[in-house]
């Protein structure tokens, strides 16, 4: 032979630098997960509570503005009414788009977290 040594393997130090690699990126993907589905939750209760405020406000449209609460009245759901849906609190409104029409303007409000977080959805009927 030559005299040349032939080392085989690895050594502790490539080891370490490997592992901490590693380490680095399974790190990233576990936090890279949990933003993701803690997204995914609130993105699904932001559209469950536009979904109910949308659904209240075809509710009113399909009963008709002469079935409609008066202007300046508010219409509370508290949490646990809303069959289905414990988590969220439902607030609708009324209000006179302009005292010399037959417009109502009408704006329902759903909250969750606590009155935390909400949607408000808003629309105009005529009689």
């Amino acid at each position: 032979m030559n005299g040349t040594k032939k080392e085989n393997g690895f050594t502790l130090i490539e080891l370490l630098i490997a592992s901490a690699i590693l380490t680095i990126g399974l790190l990233g993907m576990i936090f890279l997960i949990t933003t993701v589905i803690s997204n995914n939750r609130i993105n699904n209760r932001m559209t469950t509570a536009a979904i109910l405020a949308q659904d209240k406000l075809e509710d009113y449209k399909r009963s008709g503005t002469a079935s409609l609460p008066a202007a300046g009245t508010t219409v509370n759901e508290n949490y646990n009414t809303i069959a289905g849906y414990p988590l969220y609190r439902r607030v609708s409104s009324f209000s006179l788009t302009d005292p010399n029409s037959a417009m109502k303007t009408v704006t329902v409000t759903v909250y969750w977290d606590s009155n935390v977080k909400s949607v408000e959805v808003k629309t105009i009927l005529y009689k």
